[in-house]
C-alpha cells in the first residue's frame, strides 16, 4: 500500500521503528460495514499515517462486543493483507470490564494472543497496557512484556493513562525500554503538560501518543461552556490566519511541545481523515501555541 502523502516520520522511542507523525485511533471503529471499513483504513494511508492505534476493548457496549474494533480491522487484513504490511500496528490489553482492570501475566499473555487472533497477524508492533491495575505488582507485567517480546508476539512495548510514579515503578522492572506513553492531552485536557508525564516522556526518550486530541470532539463543535468556547475561539483565530481548519490546529497544538507528540485522530470520516494533511503545511509560532493555552487556562501565564 502506497501512500500519496506522507507525514514526517518520527522514531517511536527507542525501537527503531519509524511511525507518521499522527496517528489513527479506533475506538469508534466498530460497527463499520466490511467495505465502508475497508475504505476508511485505506484513507488513512492516503493520508500519510501508518500509525494504526486500536485495543481490546474498543466495541464494548455494556453486555458485548468486546474486540470489536479488533475483528473489524482483521477482517480488513484477512481480505487485503499488504494493508497490513504497510501499517504499525498498535494495541492495546488491560480493562476488564466489569472488574475493571487486570495486568496478572497469565491475563496479559492471554489477552495479547486473543488480540493477535482477531487482528489476523502474528505479531503487534505495539502493545501497550490500557489502564494501570492497581491490584498488580509491576513484575507481573515486566514478565508478561518479556514473554511476549521473547516469542515474537510484540515488537514494542508501551502503556497508556499511567501516572509518572507508576510508570517509573514498572520501568525498575522492565528489561527494555518503555516505547510510549499514551496519555489524555488537547488543549481542553492539559494535565499531562503539568504532571510531569511529558517531561518524563523526553527523560526516558518515550513516544507520546496523545489521546482525544479534539477533547472527545468537543473543539469540533460550537462549545459548550465558556473555556471550550474560548479554546476555540482561539483555535479559530489561528487556523483562519494559516488558512487551516480548526482541528488542524489543535493537532498542531498537541504536536508542538518538545515531546513531540503523535496526536491519535478519532475520526472515521474519510473527508476529515483527508483533512488532516493540512497539518504538514504550516507551523504554529510560540505566540499562537501560546495563546491556545492561555485560553484553555483562562488566565495569563505567570
Amino acid at each position: 500500500m502506497t501512500m500519496s502523502h506522507v507525514f514526517d516520520l518520527v522514531p517511536l522511542g527507542k525501537t527503531g521503528i519509524s511511525v507518521s507523525s499522527l496517528g489513527w485511533g479506533m475506538w469508534r471503529f466498530a460497527g463499520t460495514p466490511p467495505l465502508a471499513a475497508r475504505k476508511i483504513v485505506e484513507t488513512v494511508f492516503e493520508a500519510g499515517i501508518n500509525l494504526f492505534d486500536t485495543a481490546d476493548v474498543y466495541g464494548y457496549r455494556g453486555l458485548h462486543g468486546f474486540g470489536d474494533a479488533e475483528a473489524l480491522l482483521g477482517a480488513v487484513i484477512k481480505e487485503a493483507p499488504s494493508l497490513r504490511q504497510s501499517m504499525i500496528l498498535a494495541s492495546k490489553s488491560g480493562i476488564t470490564p466489569p472488574t475493571p482492570y487486570n495486568s496478572s501475566f497469565a491475563y496479559l499473555v492471554q489477552a495479547c494472543e486473543a488480540s493477535l487472533r482477531r487482528l489476523n497477524t502474528d505479531y503487534l508492533d505495539l502493545w501497550q497496557i490500557h489502564r494501570p491495575d492497581l491490584l498488580t505488582h509491576p513484575a507481573e507485567i515486566a514478565k508478561a512484556v518479556d514473554n511476549l517480546m521473547q516469542a515474537g508476539k510484540i515488537r514494542a512495548f508501551g502503556i497508556s493513562n499511567f501516572t509518572p510514579s507508576q510508570t517509573r515503578a514498572l520501568v525498575s522492572y522492565l528489561s527494555i525500554d518503555i516505547a510510549s506513553f499514551q496519555p489524555e492531552f488537547s488543549p481542553l485536557a492539559l494535565d499531562a503538560l503539568s504532571d510531569g508525564t511529558l517531561d518524563l516522556a523526553i527523560e526516558l526518550g518515550a513516544s507520546v501518543l496523545a489521546w482525544s486530541p479534539l477533547a472527545g470532539g468537543k473543539l469540533a463543535k460550537n462549545g459548550e461552556d465558556a473555556r471550550s468556547k474560548a479554546v476555540i475561539a482561539a483555535l479559530d483565530h489561528v487556523a483562519q490566519t494559516h488558512r487551516v481548519s480548526r482541528n488542524s490546529v489543535a493537532y498542531a497544538w498537541v504536536k508542538a511541545h518538545p515531546s513531540r507528540p503523535i496526536a491519535l485522530i478519532g475520526t472515521q470520516n474519510p473527508d476529515r481523515i483527508l483533512e488532516t494533511r493540512q497539518v504538514s503545511t504550516f507551523n504554529l509560532s510560540p505566540i499562537e501555541w501560546y495563546q491556545i493555552l492561555v485560553a484553555s487556562r483562562g488566565a495569563p501565564m505567570p
